[in-house]
């Protein structure tokens, strides 16, 4: 792995020069212009303060750009991760958070060394889509007390809208008109302006002088602690047994969400740059990253498709974008804390609803209803719901295992036909040779789930007189024990009544189980034939 990094590396090196260098700059400022304001909203939508979602921002451009399994990486605190990291602050206060971020570290750093990158291969799409869907509900819910005023306590989505009811209300209709008006401005802001400045840049500076100007009675942002060393950060001596034990349930949520967005946003991009993602390397950095960034007051980080894009398109050439836009954002730390300090809340409650709005996938949504797939449909839904009830992972292995039994269900439907033997098709002009003798031909899995309806869809040959019976089987992809030992029952009841029994086009395992299984033995290998008009033709020398 660590060679495949440094040859990776000097791949990405190779024939640099001061024009690349100059692109990476470019690009570099323009994904910190996008990152800024999303790192200030969701350090403080998860909980935590704008100051750790910047401070995240900046370690993870660096630590985690610099490891990165591809060139075009970029991480940071992410919506997803805000949204998962709210209940668990509220439980265990920010330093449960931290603890959580280093475990959550460790695990990804151990997925990469085990390779166990591919694992979100094995994640149905719809699932995925719908677990984006869900994160983003979560994501605007959450903004729900900074753009309107409104208080609500509790751990989970549930508890909190109930709270709503159960707490005296009032409206801050300065929040309000300033959220809504950020919402409508990012809405229909020029694209082409979005290319040099980005809308939900454009919409903080705008709110933030006019709350200089006129003072709003709203909440702001707050102090920007001009270090990257805060009093609030990860504390090892507050790393013990009983709270490794309890935090290792979040922080195994937080590693999942880790993997599957990096990988996700690596396969992505991956296709838009023209170069693959080292799945391994990356989950090493990511790993690598959440270990580091909580000892400096970060919040977990993961990689991110927004910014990951913007840097592609702004033309970056290596993974210097990444370290260059963290060298931004630490310049605006020290630089324009004081002003960041007085960004209203309201805005970044706005700028957060317009970005959970496009979380959405709707182009994959709509292909998914408009096709009517009614299993990806639930997926979808049953995800989503999940999400928002429970939490990250128990969303996916809700949507996984959902989407598992579907299968299941769905490869178990064996069909089985039995047909009589058209001579003429074989060259041969008598057919009374052929006159008692079926096919049985057998499409689907022959295992425990279908032992049952093969015996089932076959009893009535009990009742028939047929001297032969040639069981074509080039539709059976795989067989187990149980639906071995069914066919083996049935034909027990054949010869019983007199039936000579054959085989045909048993596919290679399949053979391999019967002949574990005792079947091939007991019928003999002579009555196997490579096709069904072999057999047929055996029979016809014979008689």
């Amino acid at each position: 792995m660590v060679k495949r990094y440094f040859k990776r590396l000097g791949s990405e090196f190779k024939g640099y020069s001061g024009a690349k260098f100059g692109k990476d700059v470019l690009a570099g400022v323009t994904v910190a212009a996008v990152a800024l304001p999303l790192a200030l909203a969701f350090g403080v939508s998860s909980g935590a303060t704008a100051a750790a979602g910047l401070i995240t921002a900046i370690l993870a451009g660096v630590i985690i750009g610099f490891f990165s399994g591809a060139s075009y990486q970029i991480s940071g605190p992410t919506g997803a991760m805000a949204a998962i990291l709210c209940s668990l602050v509220a439980t265990y206060q920010m330093q449960g958070v931290f603890i959580a971020c280093f475990l959550s570290g460790v695990i990804l750093l151990i997925c990469g060394i085990f390779k166990l990158g591919g694992l979100v291969s094995f994640i149905p799409t719809p699932v995925i889509t719908g677990f984006t869907s869900g994160i983003a509900i979560i994501i605007a819910f959450g903004q729900i007390n900074n753009l309107t005023g409104l208080t609500c306590t509790g751990e989970t989505t549930i508890d909190k809208v109930i709270s709503y009811f159960n707490t005296p209300q009032t409206l801050n209709f300065e929040a309000i008109i300033i959220g809504v008006s950020v919402i409508l401005f990012m809405l229909i802001y020029p694209k082409k302006l979005n290319a040099i400045v980005p809308s939900s840049l454009a919409a903080i500076i705008i709110a933030t002088a006019l709350n200089f100007i006129f003072n709003f009675n709203v909440g702001v942002v707050g102090e920007i602690p001009q270090t990257l060393l805060p009093e609030e950060r990860l504390d090892f001596t507050a790393l013990d047994f009983d709270t490794i034990k309890n935090l290792i349930v979040p922080a195994i949520s937080i590693a999942a969400l880790g993997l599957i967005e990096s990988l996700l946003c690596g396969a992505s991009a991956g296709r838009m740059k023209n170069e693959k993602l080292d799945s391994d390397v990356e989950l090493v950095a990511q790993g690598l990253g959440n270990m580091i960034i909580p000892i400096f007051g970060g919040i977990p980080a993961t990689a991110a498709i927004a910014r990951t894009s913007v840097a592609i398109k702004a033309g970056g050439q290596t993974r210097l974008t990444s370290v260059i836009h963290s060298v931004v954002l630490i310049a605006s730390m020290f630089l324009l804390g004081g002003v960041m300090s007085k960004i209203p809340l309201a805005a970044l409650a706005g700028v957060l609803i317009v970005t959970a709005w496009r979380m959405n996938e709707f182009h994959v949504i709509k292909d998914i209803f408009d096709r009517k797939i009614k299993t990806a449909m639930f997926q979808y839904l049953i995800t989503m719901v999940a999400t928002v009830i429970f939490d990250l992972t128990i969303a996916i292995l809700v949507g996984v295992l959902f989407s598992v039994i579907m299968f299941v269900l769905k490869v178990s439907d064996m069909q089985v036909n039995v047909a009589d033997v058209d001579a003429s098709k074989l060259g041969i002009e008598d057919n009374e040779c052929f006159k008692n003798t079926k096919v049985v031909y057998i499409t689907g899995p022959l295992y425990f789930g279908t032992s049952n309806k093969l015996s089932e869809k076959l009893a009535f040959l009990d009742d028939e007189k047929s001297e032969n019976v040639i069981f074509s089987m080039r539709g059976v992809p795989v067989a187990d024990i149980s639906g071995v030992q069914a066919l083996m029952e049935l034909c027990e009841g054949l010869t019983s009544q007199g039936d000579e029994i054959y085989f045909s086009c048993v596919q290679p395992q399949v053979d391999e189980m019967l002949t574990r299984c005792g079947l091939v033995e007991k019928y003999g290998k002579e009555r196997f034939f490579w096709s069904t008009d072999k057999a047929l033709l055996k029979l016809a020398k014979t008689e």
